[in-house]
């Protein structure tokens, strides 16, 4: 029997090309779009569950307020991984990172660096921690000693063969020496350790035996017992501040209790995040590579679904308006005998063969697309051909949806009266109007929702590359690791400052976009007993030139200057800092602060001026309390540039560096494009919802397209009676045409305020954000009903145009 149906449904398809062509088609742009996302959100899901017993791996967090700044960091002070071993022996084991970031390396018997950008110390747990093997080298012994380290695969090959690499000496930064004790697999690209290459012994940093619990530096990781519960090391946690963190202050603040630390308004509260959670569920300060966002995650899921849905839809639609033509098929056949439930499973069958059909083009499509997808999306995902587990998925996937997609249409034929269905007269078989109007309702609602999402997205975009951030970032070329340049930093920068396209010039590893961070903690003078007057806040070391390189806007005092020589102890503060001291910018100047805790001379900072607040932390974020002081950093290079040729003066600016430090690489960017990684997320999320939007516009189309074909074919008879009766083509088109537009006005009421709503929660991760204008509604709405009038208008014109005396014919 089964074979007999799918022979019938084989001709059925092949009679109706066209018709076959759009339902196939549908489907398969609706699978290729739910497939390619669903190996997004999958590679998403997957971070860090490679790692051995990750299910009882724990990182842990701290936040903390205090000297009113309040911070949330993915690392904690040095003493707590021991700590945490003695006092809770439900712990297996302990591990740290303390990232080091971008590096210099190379052999000891060469001059030529090489720059590793993901460099970090670990303990020496870090292999058993995290079930790790070297491909050379032996795990029990490996960074026990000061001055080792391990380097990845690729790290390794750029320098010497892998088998080589044991026992070679390397140099770091220009300066110390360490030897190659193992080498270690690629990290994989699913690992929130994925940009590091080089893992250096921890016995080499001296400030990892720190007993101090005021600075957090180290990424610390926990490994549980099996069996145990990590509810149950809250405990621990909530005891920290009382038992550690409140005697190592009291060093520095006598007379200090946890009962006033937290009566001031004041909080560290430890806890921990799962290792598998973190990439999606964490955006701390800092993390050790660039995480997800489950909200995207969640957004996604909801396009595949509704694209899959669609597509359905679409199928219910194109099929129902086709059954009109198959009425008499479906009449003779149960005159000759053919029960409902045969019918059905025919009208199945077909469905399925559409299905597969689907398929086949999906998988050929996706097969396709998947590089532009891995470029629009960052990733680098691939379709599991060998996995049968893909394939048993996919199949199962593919005959529930047949089963979805053909239901309505399947049940909806079989209910055809013969002898109506003889004469053609089918529209009394089953009230299936409201259905198929409430379909196209909810294909448009979609479709409206997804296209108010991506107005308001880049809309947000928009007005971040906009907003006047504080500092100019345009036109200013970032040189990275002028370290390198050792005791020719002045020589560089006075050089640099002569070319005739460069304006300013600024040496400081501290940037307003991705750089280096410091927090420090302040006392007024005379207030250093005074804990609730303390202020917490970014501490920057810059040069002379940085404020005037950046044009930051002093509201009040003096930038620094050379000729005043006290200004090696002066200051520089923002607004929010101002406000954290509770004066006016003018009452602030002269003001004396200092961070230095240690026994002997204090020295303080003299307040010398006040700029605005400037945005140095993503739009997410609201501007903390920042100062500013003279101090050695070199890091980067700030080059503000004139317009002009810039690759001309680029080219002589690395002329300069091959001069002063040969061998050294010379890398850089401008500012403004590492502004705009800080928002590649929503980057990314704003061109996806745009190619989504417009796959699920094409899909609502095609389903209007068939919901006019079958009320085109329903109302032939009416059309022809109208034009006989005197009814102009632009008369019977606007008739046919409003119908569908009371539809598409009904999607537009429901997806508006649902767009609205959807977005506002969107935006409420940003500190600065856009207000939802009216137009952004408004502009969705036209473009709704301008594409639904184009979709429509070609069937409504096509049977205005009709002969009247084919439609009119007796039977």
């Amino acid at each position: 029997m089964l074979k007999n149906h799918l022979k019938i449904a084989w001709r059925s398809l092949k009679k109706q090309p066209f018709f076959t062509f759009l339902n196939t088609f549908g489907l398969a742009i609706g699978m290729v779009g739910g497939l390619l996302i669903s190996l997004y959100i999958y590679d998403e899901l997957s971070f860090d569950k490679m790692f051995a017993d990750a299910d009882r791996i724990y990182r842990i967090n701290v936040d903390v307020k205090f000297g009113g700044n309040a911070e949330e960091y993915a690392e904690v002070s040095a003493p707590m991984a021991e700590a945490m071993k003695r006092d809770y022996p439900q712990i297996e084991l302990a591990t740290r990172f303390r990232n080091w970031g971008s590096v210099f390396i190379r052999k000891s018997d060469t001059e030529l660096n090489i720059k590793e950008v993901g460099a970090t110390y670990v303990d020496t747990t870090f292999f058993e921690m995290f079930g790790l093997d070297l491909l050379v080298g032996n795990t029990r012994t490996a960074l026990k000693e000061p001055n080792t380290l391990i380097l990845t695969k690729t790290a390794a090959e750029k320098h010497f063969g892998i088998n080589e690499a044991l026992g070679q000496n390397m140099i770091l930064d220009n300066r110390d020496t360490y030897t190659v004790v193992g080498v270690i697999d690629d990290m994989p690209e699913n690992s929130f350790i994925r940009n590091h290459t080089i893992f250096i012994a921890m016995a080499g940093n001296e400030d990892a035996a720190s007993t101090e619990w005021g600075n957090h530096n180290y990424p610390t990781f926990i490994k549980l017992r099996p069996g145990a519960d990590i509810k149950d090391f809250d405990t621990f946690l909530e005891s920290a501040l009382r038992d550690y963190v409140i005697p190592g202050v009291q060093k520095y603040a006598p007379g200090i209790t946890e009962e006033q630390f937290l009566a001031s308004g004041n909080y560290l509260n430890f806890s921990t995040i799962a290792l598998t959670d973190i990439h999606l569920h964490s955006n701390r300060n800092p993390e050790l590579s660039t995480n997800g966002d489950i909200q995207n995650v969640y957004i996604l899921s909801f396009i595949a679904l509704f694209l899959i849905i669609l597509a359905s839809v679409n199928f219910m639609n194109l099929s129902t308006a086709h059954s009109l033509k198959r009425a008499k098929e479906v009449g003779v056949r149960k005159t000759l005998g053919s029960n409902k439930s045969e019918l059905i499973r025919q009208f199945l069958v077909e469905s399925g063969v559409i299905s597969f059909m689907s398929l086949v083009l999906a998988i050929t499509m996706a097969s396709i697309l998947v590089p532009f997808f891995n470029e629009l999306a960052g990733k680098e995902i691939s379709i599991p051909f060998t996995n049968p587990f893909f394939w048993l998925i996919l199949v199962a996937s593919v005959i529930v949806l047949s089963l979805f997609s053909g239901s309505y249409p399947a049940f909806f034929m079989s209910k055809f009266k013969p002898i109506q269905a003889l004469k053609g007269i089918t529209e009394n078989g089953i009230g299936g109007g409201k259905i198929r109007n409430s379909l196209v309702v909810f294909q448009f609602a979609i479709s409206v929702f997804l296209i108010i999402s991506t107005l308001v997205v880049f809309q947000q975009l928009k007005f971040i590359q906009n907003k006047d951030l504080g500092f100019t970032k345009d036109q200013v070329l970032i040189i990275n690791d002028v370290y390198a340049t050792e005791n020719q930093i002045a020589s560089f920068k006075e050089e640099v400052q002569q070319l005739a396209q460069v304006k300013n010039t600024s040496v400081s590893g501290f940037l307003p976009t991705p750089s280096f961070r410091s927090n420090s903690t302040f006392y007024r003078e005379g207030l250093k007993d005074d804990h609730e007057k303390a202020i917490n806040m970014n501490d920057w070391s810059v040069d002379f030139d940085y404020v005037s390189t950046l044009n930051l806007e002093i509201i009040a005092g003096r930038d620094f200057n050379r000729q005043f020589s006290t200004d090696s102890t002066a200051m520089i503060l923002n607004e929010s800092a101002v406000a954290v001291l509770g004066v006016t910018p003018e009452e602030a100047l002269g003001m004396r602060l200092s961070s230095d805790y240690e026994e002997g001379e204090v020295i303080f900072r003299t307040v010398v001026g006040v700029v605005k607040d400037f945005h140095y932390e993503s739009l997410r974020r609201d501007i903390n309390a920042l100062s500013l002081s003279l101090n050695n950093s070199p890091g980067s290079m700030a080059v503000k540039l004139n317009a002009g040729d810039f690759s001309n003066t680029i080219a002589q600016i690395e002329t300069i560096w091959n001069r002063i430090s040969p061998g050294q690489p010379f890398d850089y960017y401008f500012m403004d494009e590492s502004f705009n990684t800080t928002y590649q997320a929503e980057q990314r999320l704003g061109r996806i919802f745009i190619i989504f939007t417009i796959l699920s516009i094409l899909i609502a189309c095609l389903g209007l397209f068939g919901l006019a074909a079958f009320n085109a074919e329903k109302r032939m008879k009416e059309i022809g009676v109208r034009k006989v009766m005197g009814a102009s083509v632009s008369q019977i088109t606007y008739r046919l045409t409003i119908d569908f537009l009371k539809l598409v006005g009904i999607a537009i009421l429901v997806s508006l305020p649902l767009g609205w709503f959807a977005m506002s929660k969107w935006l409420e991760d940003f500190s600065y954000r856009i207000e939802i204008s009216g137009w952004v509604l408004i502009m969705a709405a036209f473009l709704a009903v301008g594409i639904s009038i184009l979709t429509v208008s070609y069937q409504s014109i096509k049977a205005a145009i009709a002969n009247p005396i084919k439609s009119l014919r007796t039977e």
